[in-house]
């Protein structure tokens, strides 16, 4: 495969600095919160997608009806609200003016008399209802559905040009139409187009298909052109922008893990893929929620992690499986996770509705702090998962990941509350308040199972709040990973279409070393010179994060060092705080070994803090494990 540096990639990395990159020191304070302020994605999108659901078997009829279901159910009021029409919508491309075409035989509404076909009266009839429309494209110039559904009767239709329907080549035009003329307000962008149509393979020369040099590679983060897929998502990012001033939309980058997309998603898009797609079987499950579930510091927002969408309903967490459906809802709520129904909800039972319209659950997913639920307790059989909330409880999820049953000891540690003092629980399955524990409780857990609870208690810092409490105002500008490497902790399980077949299917999901709350980045226990901290930030020396002082707290403290499990044993490093530009306190430059130092800094006035960890030798190439350990505002 060969690579070659365009405009557009070039451009994307330009997008991708900072001003103090583009001074030539990525470590340099900005002085400022650096991503983009969004008026959409506050909260995780939430809404109904057909695909799913029908795949491209669908038509207008059942989206009004998921729509009409959406309303009539509830299920709107408390935030579903998106109704996607994914791949199979499209009929052709003209190749007089390179206009989309609509088939109309599925969407009637769009054969308008004597003029083109137009979802505007599509569009026109979701928004009477209150909802809000979105729709499916891909990056490159043909969609997945022409490589993987073959058989369907909604594949593009015509000469090789004709049925080249993706956005390589006609972003302004396509992105124009559907948000200008059409009025939709959600794009989902896959990324077939630029991974599967390589020159000489199958699917090309048997369907005629103009091929295409893959700027993806699945199975490999080195074969793929990481500036290349972001120089063309950018482009629709900007698209979008100049065709919605009003910033009203929705963008959805589904490049499914690939192209290191866990440090640029949040620059591009409202919400990104972090594995590949869902399938309703419960190992595929928990390999889309390890693909997310570590990465809370990546999130907030106007930005969220998407582990794909809710496959309750089918499979494994059909109404049979309430437990295994209930498990998988609780666990997408409670990382914030986009909540996207892929069911024909005209005829949803009551048990599986049930479970959308948990209102203290949705509450937990949508809470307007925006913080990721962090790990504080992790294993192959069982986990623990604990969410900030901004009226300052919290919610914890208490998950079952095996097939036999488990006890789990929940502790006021976990919680970060003060251990001597009651603490209450309120289960959002039956909304009944369990009585008070000191200290820790436990619970007998069914196979599958995942329980979830809104707690309250003592905070353990009685006068501030732990940075790890709060991902959704940390924004991890640099990570220090020079190389990326894909993630050896994400759950892997048969093939989801080779079976056995070949020697199994590895993660390829680039990560690992990423910034990590209450671990360090390669999923140890934080610990400096042989003292641990069960809270605290673990991340690679040449790294820089923004901190909103949102609390307007009046001091930063932290315990830093050299973390004990760094690969890197002969070099040092310079822990850094600034507060606005300015710096307000720094450590010597430190070495593994040396005892935890306490650092403090005023932050008084201060609107955004940078916590910035510097190289200051260079004995040794591997990277160098810090930590913030009991971070804190106060």
């Amino acid at each position: 495969m060969t690579f070659r540096t365009t405009a557009g990639a070039l451009a994307a990395i330009l997008l991708a600095t900072t001003p103090a990159m583009a001074n030539g020191d990525p470590l340099k304070p900005a002085g400022r919160w650096t991503l983009p302020e969004r008026k959409q994605a506050r909260t995780p999108p939430m809404g109904w997608s057909s695909w799913n659901a029908f795949r491209t078997e669908l038509d207008e009829d059942k989206v009004i009806g998921a729509a009409r279901t959406l309303v009539d159910s509830g299920l709107a009021k408390l935030g579903y609200v998106y109704v996607n029409v994914d791949d199979g919508w499209w009929l052709k491309r003209r190749q007089s003016d390179g206009r989309l075409l609509v088939r109309t035989k599925i969407f009637p509404s769009a054969a308008l008399p004597n003029t083109d076909s137009s979802f505007r009266p599509f569009t026109d009839r979701i928004h009477a209802m209150g909802l809000k429309a979105g729709l499916y494209s891909d990056i490159g110039r043909n969609a997945c559905s022409q490589a993987y559904d073959l058989h369907s009767p909604n594949l593009p239709e015509g000469t090789t040009t004709e049925r080249e329907v993706g956005l390589y080549g006609h972003v302004d035009q396509d992105i124009a139409l559907y948000f200008r003329d059409w009025n939709f307000d959600y794009l989902k962008v896959d990324a077939c187009g630029i991974n599967v149509y390589a020159p000489g393979s199958a699917v090309v020369t048997q369907n005629n298909y103009r091929p295409f040099v893959p700027l993806i590679d699945q199975t490999s983060i080195n074969q793929t052109d990481v500036p290349g897929v972001k120089a063309l998502y950018d482009d629709v990012a900007q698209a979008l922008a100049r065709y919605n001033p009003d910033g009203d939309y929705i963008l959805s980058l589904c490049t499914w893990g690939s192209a290191d997309v866990r440090r640029w998603g949040k620059q591009t898009g409202h919400m990104w893929r972090t594995s590949g797609d869902i399938t309703p079987s419960w190992s595929r499950m928990l390999h889309n929620f390890d693909s997310a579930s570590t990465r809370a510091l990546y999130a907030k927002p106007g930005a969220w992690n998407d582990p794909d969408m809710l496959f309750i309903g089918h499979g494994d967490f059909d109404e049979k499986h309430l437990t295994e459906a209930r498990s998988h809802f609780a666990l997408w709520a409670i990382i914030n996770a986009p909540l996207f129904i892929g069911y024909d909800l005209r005829n949803a039972p009551a048990s599986l509705m049930n479970i959308w319209r948990n209102a203290d659950i949705v509450a937990v997913n949508q809470d307007p702090g925006g913080h990721q639920g962090v790990i504080a307790y992790a294993s192959d059989d069982a986990q623990i998962i604990v969410k900030t909330l901004a009226n300052g409880k919290k919610a914890v999820a208490i998950f079952n990941r095996g097939m036999a049953p488990v006890e789990v000891n929940l502790t006021a540690a976990h919680l970060k509350f003060a251990v001597d003092a009651p603490i209450r629980l309120r289960n959002l399955w039956d909304h009944k308040t369990l009585a008070p524990f000191t200290g820790e409780t436990s619970f007998k857990l069914a196979p599958r199972e995942t329980l979830i609870f809104e707690a309250s208690g003592d905070r353990r810092l009685k006068d501030g709040v732990y940075l790890s409490e709060l991902p959704g105002d940390v924004n991890v500008a640099e990570d220090g990973i020079l190389v990326p490497e894909p993630d050896p902790v994400v759950h892997r399980m048969i093939g989801q279409w080779s079976g056995t077949r070949d020697t199994g299917e590895r993660p390829t999901y680039a990560g690992w070393g990423g910034a990590q709350a209450d671990a360090t980045p390669y999923d140890q226990m934080l610990a400096i010179g042989g003292r641990h901290f069960d809270t605290g930030i673990g991340i690679l020396s040449q790294s820089r994060l923004e901190v909103r002082n949102s609390g307007e707290r009046g001091r930063f403290e932290a315990i830093v060092g050299i973390d004990d499990s760094t690969r890197n044993t002969q070099d040092r490093a310079q822990f850094l705080v600034y507060g606005d530009g300015r710096l307000l306190a720094s450590s010597p430059a430190l070495a593994f070994g040396d005892a935890a130092r306490p650092l403090v800094a005023d932050t008084r006035g201060v609107k955004v803090i940078e916590l910035v960890v510097r190289t200051r030798s260079k004995k040794s190439g591997m990277p160098i494990v810090a930590t913030w350990g009991d971070a804190a505002l106060r």
